[in-house]
């Protein structure tokens, strides 16, 4: 090779490595901000812890309800459906379900909740399923934050 196109290859091969530096010093970043991103979304993730309780002989008209629609209606409204118990002592067992919703946020949550209550199928549900009368007597409502030390949740 003669030494002007040496010279010449020699700027080819800088100018490209230069060109693709602002893309490499950029991708450590782009993953810190991505992983931190996914930390701040897991950190404003509220959960709601939510406790029913039924009208005496009502608990299973309850779990038919959430079984076949409300689960379905909180995903539709923004709300995660973590888990939901009954109890297996008495007299809580024939009268109670126990259950957590994740939200994005507080906010999100009182925005959820809105949705959720002015939804024309909810409210059908809710009063076909209420035929009968009345199924839940009181619902306490608790709201938490996932702790540094417990694992996440899916």
């Amino acid at each position: 090779m003669m030494p002007g196109r040496m010279l010449e290859s020699l700027a080819m091969k800088r100018r490209t490595l230069l060109q693709s530096l602002p893309a490499v010093t950029l991708l450590p970043t782009a993953a810190w901000a991505a992983l931190q991103s996914k930390a701040d979304s897991a950190s404003t993730t509220v959960y709601e812890l939510r406790v029913y309780h039924t009208y005496e002989g009502k608990l299973n008209d309850l779990l038919k309800r959430f079984r076949e629609h409300t689960t379905k209606l909180f995903e539709k409204h923004g709300m995660k459906n973590v888990a939901y118990w009954t109890p297996l002592d008495e007299p809580a067992k024939s009268s109670t379900l126990i259950y957590i919703l994740a939200h994005p946020s507080r906010e999100a949550a009182a925005a959820n909740w809105k949705a959720f209550q002015d939804d024309p199928d909810w409210k059908s549900v809710r009063d076909k399923s209420e035929e009968n009368g009345k199924i839940v007597e009181k619902v306490d409502s608790t709201f938490m934050a996932l702790t540094d030390f417990s694992a996440p949740l899916r």
